[in-house]
């Protein structure tokens, strides 16, 4: 539980800061990343339990990276992430699961993260900003990836890549457990202001 508080603190820290350095009331990014004000109240309090879409949705309107709301400062040069050591962002209903290993730094940031997703197991994601574009490796299993209402199957040792600025969804398939490796490719820059 305590691990919990210091990263709900974290994040609302790193929340502040960047809504802050974008120059954004809450009001006006409670309205661009369609996140209740009240929420974005809390959330700024430390308090409340941010589920993985609405964090998605503040990092994208404020130009960074999901795991730059959730992380402290830097450790040093080389950074080395225990799968086991992140709690999952997302838990589905059947037991899968998505944790964030980490994001690189740079003017163009790239997310890193593990998934699991079980036999006919959804994990539907709302459009990204413009630019963002998402790779999947299966590893094991099989899944299907919806891209704008079109189903793509990826199986073991295969990968797929889109522009993740449409409607997407995830989904296990077949009968055993599928796991794959995710990276999110942000766009360099903040987020557009229109």
């Amino acid at each position: 539980m305590v691990e919990t508080a210091a990263a709900l603190r974290t994040v609302a820290r790193n929340v502040r800061a960047a809504r802050t350095r974008a120059g954004l009331s809450l009001e006006e990014l409670s309205r661009r990343s369609q996140v209740s004000k009240g929420a974005l109240v809390a959330l700024e309090k430390a308090q409340g339990n941010p589920n993985l879409a609405t964090l998605v949705r503040l990092a994208d309107t404020l130009g960074i990276s999901v795991s730059a709301l959730m992380q402290g400062p830097s450790e040093g040069r080389v950074r080395i992430v225990d799968a086991d050591a992140v709690a999952p962002l997302w838990t589905g209903e059947r037991g899968g699961e998505a944790r964030l290993m980490l994001t690189t730094s740079g003017p163009a940031p790239v997310e890193v993260w593990r998934w699991r997703l079980e036999p006919d197991e959804p994990y539907p994601s709302h459009p990204h900003q413009a630019g963002v574009v998402e790779t999947v490796s299966v590893t094991s299993g099989r899944m299907v990836l919806i891209v704008d209402g079109v189903e793509h199957t990826v199986e073991a040792g295969q990968t797929a890549t889109f522009d993740a600025d449409a409607p997407h969804t995830y989904r296990g398939s077949g009968t055993e457990t599928c796991s794959l490796i995710m990276t999110v490719h942000l766009p360099p820059g903040p987020a557009s202001t229109t």
